[in-house]
């Protein structure tokens, strides 16, 4: 069922609020406040992080510091703004002094992370670090590996683009992670301007397909190399 603009900002808010007192791992014990995300609700470009960290944990926003700071800055120079996108975690609590996000952390803030991309609809979906990464891509393969070739996924319900990039917390620390953050974002224009390709057809359409002695549907590949 399609929902209207109006419909997917209330669930949006019901999410907000269900976020905001989650008791579902024991971060809810440690954290200030939760982080839900922020932005455009109807953004075209999602980026996805790792967790929210001091400054964000205090003011309940992502990305407030330092490396949303360089985010903000690279943003601008491929001609968008932190007001057109939204931005949201892996995590929607820090975990104590900044550690990796834990297996069942993860696990946890996984549903509010997927109904989020339900809800907003993006277009293209940016995974900032291993962690965003490989949830995302439901693959094991590292950041270094994958950074910068769009791939096609479906999430929440949704074939979207997916960027694997940088996180900006790395590339504050190392001047060439920067200027390869910095190459690797300047791929997003390009595919915010290009139609999404089909969905993957479902296990009962191959089977139908099988059945009818057709041949078998096409389907959209992981890895897009024609964006060079």
């Amino acid at each position: 069922m399609t929902l209207s603009a109006e419909q997917r900002r209330e669930r949006l808010v019901a999410l907000y609020k269900e976020v905001s007192t989650c008791t579902r791992c024991p971060l809810h014990e440690t954290r200030n406040k939760a982080v839900f995300g922020a932005g455009n609700a109807d953004a075209e470009l999602m980026f996805v992080g790792e967790a929210p960290g001091a400054e964000e944990d205090r003011q309940g926003l992502p990305f407030v510091g330092r490396a949303g700071q360089l985010l903000n800055l690279l943003l601008g120079e491929i001609g968008l703004s932190r007001e057109e996108v939204f931005i949201a975690n892996v995590l929607k609590s820090r975990p104590p002094g900044n550690r990796d996000p834990l297996p069942l952390e993860i696990e946890a803030c996984e549903p509010y992370l997927f109904e989020q991309v339900r809800l907003i609809e993006p277009k293209v979906v940016c995974t900032l670090g291993n962690f965003a990464t490989k949830l995302l891509t439901g693959s094991p393969t590292g950041i270094t590996k994958v950074r910068g070739t769009p791939q096609v996924h479906e999430l929440g319900g949704r074939t979207v683009f997916l960027l694997p990039l940088l996180h900006p917390a790395a590339a504050l620390r190392t001047p060439a992670m920067k200027e390869t953050l910095r190459g690797d974002l300047a791929a997003i224009p390009e595919l915010l301007a290009r139609p999404l390709p089909a969905p993957a057809p479902s296990a009962e359409e191959l089977a139908e397909a099988e059945a009818a002695g057709g041949s078998t549907p096409p389907q959209p590949a992981d890895q897009l190399d024609m964006f060079g």
